[in-house]
Formats: structure tokens, sequence, C-alpha cells
């Protein structure tokens, strides 16, 4: 606690006990014993700041008064770890900032009566906590720190800056530099620190299992599973009743086959593919039949909805199904008899779709394949199912050029991963490009989903539409667009943004395949995906622009998406000629699912940040060449090329000098040296240091190419 924060504690408490007085900076010194000339000096300083931000008011010469006045307003208070925290009113209004000084330990989610501060500068609104009306239950993880006397949690959570005290009696076994997730029990007034307690030890803080876990917990995800789920699993029997494999269309005898990452465990789809006696090719898509063991309303269904998905963190994964059934009874592992939910496709030979059909089926996957095995099957000639392996390829191909020639997006942006040791540490970063393999199992995957939404999207024959769940891409808001716009122009190409959404999209595409550079090319993709809306789940049919597909869902990831499920149950009950379900209850889920979504991909991106930062741990000091991918007033956002490691040059290590941001162009310009950077930039960096708490890389700048 620093000495000035204990002076400008003592200085703001003698105000709001005589809220009528008037003090001078004399005053204030002989109240809290200040008689030292430097001393003295802090004190004006603090009397001026508190002045500017309106927590006091200069009455007169030299004379302040404490600042009472304002609107009492009610709502919620939205904490940050950095201190400039919001309040946000029940009339959801504009948020209005509140500094740590006028919080009254007021944490993250809790129900607040603030005050308006009316400020002499600037147009921001502020306020300050009257009374905290009702906490919310809190929890938080981070790194225990025990002593023989007293223990402490060094938080990691972005909503909450201080650390945790935590009695030794309330320390469930945690010893120092273990992981623990705690709760919030109280904060008194006079505390500088909230007390807490122990929930659960996750392990030792560095390790890999440890970590993911507590990136769950900071996501709000779950990180284990109920042992009431668990028993339910295990009362389920792997081997499948005759008398439902009579009821199923049998490709038993057809060959097929799985293609999945190399570390997969949980195998949903596969592919089999056959010719026919006419010429034509057979090829059916096959889903694992999840909704044949979960029903509704089970404890297993009840907890996969709360789930809504699975989670892919680096080295760790968090199934939304018990084990049992993701990676056994339910996944479709070679040799062995699974049941499925299928969409079976027949192509003429011009890739034409003579018919199509959506049935329940029974399968015997013949081979698990990795994206590597059918990579080098394609490349070589050689290897199993070459023959039907290379129709598939050809199918989809002439697939992915009719969703290009219909207004399609066309992005290649790999995925970042690492080769790892035993104990989970990272050796090696790479890019994971998408090869031809991965674009295969796509565009069939794709083609499986659009023809089940298509197929529920005709409507019946009263006219009313049914009940159905729709992954929706809409199309980017004017205001984004005109940022695309802007984004285009930097790089000497105008986009149309007048007409359809297909001649919008037809556009981009034109203006990405215009990048040839790689570097640039990744840069302008990372860009343009980040003004794109994101997609969501509703009942209501308004198509996917990404895609350019009218009607979209998502029928092929049971295994580990909840509204997979959904659909799943909801095609079965319009397959039966059962009647309309509700739309009310089902556009519910689709909001859950959607958020659940988002969360899932926060920890997966915040895991690989994670990750990275782990990595160039060992990289301080080292220098690398990157691109600029944002100009802010804060500094630039760099790229490491080759591993797409995101790193911050904070704009003070520019050079001492005010910078100028011009957000129309995005460049920052120095105004003395007018050093001008831009977005696209190759600049050269050497890693400063790595905050693992907040998985920020810092760098600072060697030269500019």
């Amino acid at each position: 606690m620093t000495r000035r924060y204990i002076l400008q504690h003592a200085i703001i408490f003698i105000f709001k006990s005589s809220p009528r007085e008037l003090f001078n900076y004399k005053q204030i010194s002989r109240r809290i014993g200040v008689i030292n000339p430097i001393q003295k000096l802090q004190v004006v300083e603090i009397l001026y700041d508190l002045a500017d931000e309106n927590s006091i008011i200069e009455v007169n010469c030299g004379r302040y008064r404490y600042n009472n006045k304002g609107a009492i307003l009610s709502g919620s208070f939205v904490g940050r770890r950095k201190g400039n925290n919001l309040f946000i009113s029940d009339d959801r209004s504009s948020p209005i900032a509140i500094s740590n000084l006028n919080s009254k330990h007021a944490l993250d989610g809790d129900r607040v009566r603030v005050r308006l501060l009316t400020k002499r500068t600037g147009p921001s609104p502020e306020a300050e906590v009257l009374e905290i009306l009702e906490r919310k239950e809190h929890t938080v993880v981070g790194k225990l720190q025990v002593t023989n006397e007293y223990a402490f949690l060094v938080t990691e959570s972005k909503k909450i800056s201080n650390d945790v005290f935590i009695r030794r009696g309330m320390l469930k076994g945690g010893k120092d530099g273990d992981k623990a997730f705690v709760r919030i029990i109280s904060w008194p007034d006079k505390e500088k620190n909230p007390l807490g307690e122990v929930i659960d030890l996750l392990g030792i803080a560095g390790e890999n299992k440890a970590e993911m876990r507590a990136l769950l917990i900071e996501h709000g995800l779950p990180y284990k599973y109920p042992e009431r789920v668990e028993r339910a699993a295990k009362r389920i029997p792997e081997t499948i009743d005759e008398k439902e494999i009579v009821k199923r269309r049998d490709f038993r005898h057809i060959k097929t086959f799985t293609v999945d990452p190399p570390d997969a465990k949980d195998f949903d789809d596969a592919l089999s593919a056959r010719l026919l006696d006419n010429g034509n090719w057979e090829v059916g898509v096959h889903i694992a039949d999840v909704t044949y063991y979960v029903k509704p309303d089970t404890v297993i269904d009840r907890e996969a909805m709360h789930r809504g998905t699975s989670v892919y963190l680096t080295g760790h994964t968090s199934t939304m199904l018990p084990e049992r059934l993701c990676n056994r009874i339910c996944s479709l592992c070679p040799g062995e008899e699974k049941l499925c939910f299928s969409v079976i496709f027949e192509f003429d030979a011009e890739g034409n779709i003579m018919n199509s059909d959506i049935c329940r089926t029974v399968i015997k996957s013949d081979y698990r394949f990795s994206y590597g095995d059918v990579q080098q099957i394609l490349e070589t000639g050689e290897g199993e199912c070459k023959e039907e392996i290379f129709v598939l390829n050809k199918l989809a191909k002439m697939l992915r050029e009719e969703r290009f020639r219909a207004g399609a997006l066309c992005f290649n942006r790999g995925a970042v991963k690492f080769e790892m040791d035993s104990e989970g540490k990272p050796l090696r970063a790479y890019v994971d490009e998408s090869k031809e393999a991965n674009k295969l199992i796509e565009e069939f995957m794709l083609l499986a989903n659009r023809t089940v939404a298509c197929y529920i999207g005709q409507k019946q024959a009263t006219g009313k539409a049914k009940t159905f769940i729709y992954r929706i891409h809409e199309a980017p808001v004017a205001e984004r667009q005109e940022k695309l716009v802007c984004l285009a122009r930097r790089f000497g190409y105008k986009l149309e943004t007048k007409g359809s959404r297909s001649n919008f999209s037809r556009s981009l595409n034109l203006f990405l395949e215009s990048i040839t550079d790689k570097v640039q090319k990744n840069l302008v993709d990372v860009l343009v995906i980040r003004l794109m809306s994101k997609a969501k789940y509703t009942t209501n049919n308004n198509g996917h622009f990404g895609l350019a597909f009218h009607s979209y869902t998502h029928f092929t990831s049971p295994i580990r998406r909840y509204s997979d499920i959904l659909v799943h149950r909801l095609l079965t009950r319009y397959l039966n000629s059962e009647t309309n379900a509700q739309r009310c209850k089902y556009e519910k889920l689709c909001w859950h699912c959607s958020a659940m979504e988002l969360l899932a991909k926060a920890a997966e991106r915040d895991s690989v940040r994670y990750k990275l930062a782990e990595f160039m741990q060992e990289k301080e000091s080292d220098l690398f060449t990157g691109v600029v991918l944002d100009v802010s007033t804060w500094g630039l956002l760099v790229e490491l090329n080759g591993i797409r490691c995101e790193g911050v040059v904070p704009i003070h290590s520019l050079g001492n000098e005010y910078f100028d941001l011009d957000e129309n162009n995005f460049t920052l310009t120095g105004r003395k040296t007018k050093r001008c950077f831009r977005l696209g930039d190759l600049i050269t960096v050497q890693v400063m240091r790595v905050d693992m708490e907040q998985k920020e890389i810092y760098l600072t700048l060697v030269e500019k190419k």
C-alpha cells in the first residue's frame, strides 16, 4: 500500500466526516499529522486530483468542501482489475465510471446504490458507491501464498485487483504454491483485502491440468463432472438391442471411415461411399445417434444442457457428455457396431445431387484416419479407401466451388497448435494449416447440416413454419461495413456495400483474393473476421451470410454440442409426423447454447494465450519479426510471424513524445518526430517480459522494416 494511497483515503475520510465544512491544505495536513513540506505538497496534489474528479468542490481559492450532490441511482457494479470499474443502472442507460477509490469494496455483479459526481471537465459521467444493496456470490481462482500465520490467494481475475485473505482454518489443506478455487465470504469496510475460504484445490500452480481447470472456472464453465451423472452413464449398456437394429438402414457392410485429429477421442461423424449399379455414387454422412441414449430431462440430459458444449482447451478437454458416452458408447470407433442418424446422398458423375434421404442407421466403421493420413493418400495415391477418398475429394471440390460462386466467404486461417512434453509444457508452437483433407470433411458436414435445415425449413401444408433450431450468421451492420470499406481502402481496394448480401459478400471475397502476400493475407483475414457478426442459434431462419446458405443448422456434432442434440430430437419429431414444437421453449434454449458457445470459445482462446505466454517465457530477449494488427492509444498490437502469437508494444516504449491516433486510416503518428506506425507494418520486436497471470506478452520495438 503506497504512502499516497494512505494519504488519499485519510483526506477523503475527513471530507466525508464533515461534508459541510471547508478545508484548505494546511487544515487537512494538520488533521492527518503531516508536517513534512514534501508531504504537504503531496496533500496539495491530492486535493487537485480529487477536485478534478469532482469528489470535492473548490468553493473559493484553495478551500474545498465534500461534493455530496448528484442523482442517486441503483443498479449493478461491473468490476475491473485495473480499477476502471463501471456502474450499469437499472434503466440500462450508458455505463458510468467508478474508480476503486469510490467503489466502497463493491465487487463485480453486486447490486449497489450510487451517487453521480458532477465532473468539471470531460464528457463521461462518474459516480461513487453509497451502499452495497446485495452481494453476489463471488468466487475467484489464483495461487496460494501460505505462511505460518496467514495465507493469501493471489488472484488472476480480470474483475478484482485485490488479493484474498484466507485464515489458516479455511485453507482446506491448501499449501503454498497450490492453485485454488476460493469463495469470498466478506469484505469489511476498513480492510484492504476481502476474506475468503477455499472451495477446492485444483493442483500445483503451473501444472497444465490445474491451469486449464482454473481457466474453466474463470469463464464460468464447469470443471468437473458430478458423480450422479457419472453413475447414470455407467447404467447405460454398451450392447445394442437387436430389435433396434432391424428398425434401421443397415450400412455395416458398406466401406465406412472416420477422419479426425490424431489426438481425438470422440468420433461423432463418419463417411461411407460406394458405387451404385447406375454409375452414381452413394455418399453417407453418418452422425452418432446420441439421442438414442440421452433422453430428455434425464440427469445426463440436464447436465449436457447446462454445459451446452464441450470445451477443448490446450491439452485438456471438458466434455459435454460423460466420457463413457462420448468416448465409448456413442463414439464411432472402428470395428464396432454403432447407431447413427445419417444423411444419404446420391451424386451423378457431374457432382449433382440426384436425391437425398435422412434416416436412422447402424454402421460399423472400417478405418479410423487422421487428417494427415487422408492428406497423404491424396498426395501419394496410395492407402486404404483410396478410390473412395479420391471420389469424395472430387465431389467436395465441386461443392466448395458452388458455395463460393454463391458468395460464401473464403478464409483459410489455421489454428495454433503445440508440441508438449509429458508434463504439458510447450516445446514448439506452430500453425496447423487447413489442407485438402480438412476441406473434404468440412464440405460434407456443411452439406449434411444444410440438407437437414432445408428439409425442416419447407413449409407445411398449412403454410406455418416448423419450429426448428437454425444456425444463422447475419451480414455486418452498417457501422462495421464502413470499417471494412476503410480497411479495403487501406489496401487499395474499393469494397461494394450496395445491393444484395450476395453482391457484398462477392465483393468482400474479391478483396480477400486480391491480397497475395501471405503475411498481409493473414492480417486481412484476422481483421475481417473480427468485423464479422457472430454466428448464433435461433428459431428464426435468417440464413447464413458467411456460408451463403439460405438455411443452415448444426446436426453433425451431437457428442460435443447440445444444439445438435436438440436438432436431432426435433428432426425425429417431424420425421414421425408429430405436432409442431413450442417456439418459445426452443428460442430460450437457442439463447443458452449461443451463450455457452461464447464462453467456451473465450476459454479456448485464453488457453492458447496461456500456452503461448508459457512458450514465450523461454524466448525473453529474443528477436522476432511481426506485423502490426492494431494501432491504439495504448500502443501497438503485433502478431509474431510463424506462430500467430500476439504481443503488445506499449505506447510509452515508442518514444518520449505524444502520438495521434487516426482510426480511419489505421495510423499512430508521433507529434514531434512524425514517425508513423500503420496497420500491416512489418516490424522487428524483442520480447520484453511475459505476464503469466494476465497471459500477456510485452514487446519492445527494435526497428521498423
